[in-house]
């Protein structure tokens, strides 16, 4: 399976109309947030196959409620979004999650890390269900945010979630695919293992392929 993955920035080579010579035959395109809806759907038009994404805290949000103090999500309805949710596409099983650590008030996508643990928790329930139906937790998670200590910044907004490790601790995906910190300078590392998971970060796009064996995913590459 290949899989095409982006996040926080649009890329020229993939928002053209060569796109399709660029990243070849994909599966599926999985979004880690914070690019512009009409990139997205563009991306997915073009290759013909499912989005499945999280937003990132930069991500713009529909409307307001009536009292125009809470965000309402906004709407993509012609692509999947993971967030708190579990998914299954050709035998991968998919989760995710949203936003970034909180540092500015009454922001869409924003979050403390007592709500994320929270999160995690009721994302660790329905895997449950997949491991009772398939054997497995869940073999790849997209988050927005990078975990705590891995790829991650020491200012606020990117400061990584610790919730994130335990997550892996639990559940051992064999990828954590994540966004939000940029890469500017080729000497940052966007590639880590912690315990079995490869927890990657997707700036801009990669490439990854994965393989199935004795009803196992397994990473074959990830690149450009």
């Amino acid at each position: 399976m290949r899989i095409l993955t982006i996040s926080d920035k649009v890329e020229p080579v993939l928002y053209g109309p060569y796109i399709r010579e660029r990243v070849g035959k994909v599966d599926l395109v999985l979004a880690c947030g914070d690019l512009p809806y009409h990139y997205l759907e563009y991306a997915v038009s073009l290759l013909d196959v499912p989005l499945y994404y999280v937003h990132g805290n930069h991500d713009p949000v529909a409307a307001r409620n009536r009292n125009e103090a809470l965000p309402v999500e906004a709407s993509i309805p012609w692509a999947n979004n993971l967030h708190l949710r579990r998914a299954e596409h050709e035998g991968l099983l998919l989760a995710g999650l949203e936003g970034c650590r909180r540092y500015a008030p009454d922001r869409p996508y924003q979050y403390e890390e007592y709500e994320v643990r929270l999160q995690t928790f009721w994302l660790g329930l329905k895997l449950l269900i997949n491991k009772l139906r398939t054997g497995r937790f869940v073999d790849v998670i997209i988050t927005h945010s990078p975990p705590r200590g891995i790829h991650d910044g020491e200012d606020l907004a990117h400061q990584g979630f610790e919730s994130y490790l335990q997550l892996m601790r639990w559940f051992r995906p064999l990828l954590l695919i994540h966004g939000h910190q940029h890469v500017y300078n080729r000497s940052l590392i966007v590639d880590s293992l912690y315990g079995t998971t490869h927890v990657m970060n997707t700036y801009g796009y990669r490439i990854i392929e994965l393989a199935r064996a004795h009803g196992e995913w397994q990473l074959v590459s990830s690149g450009r």
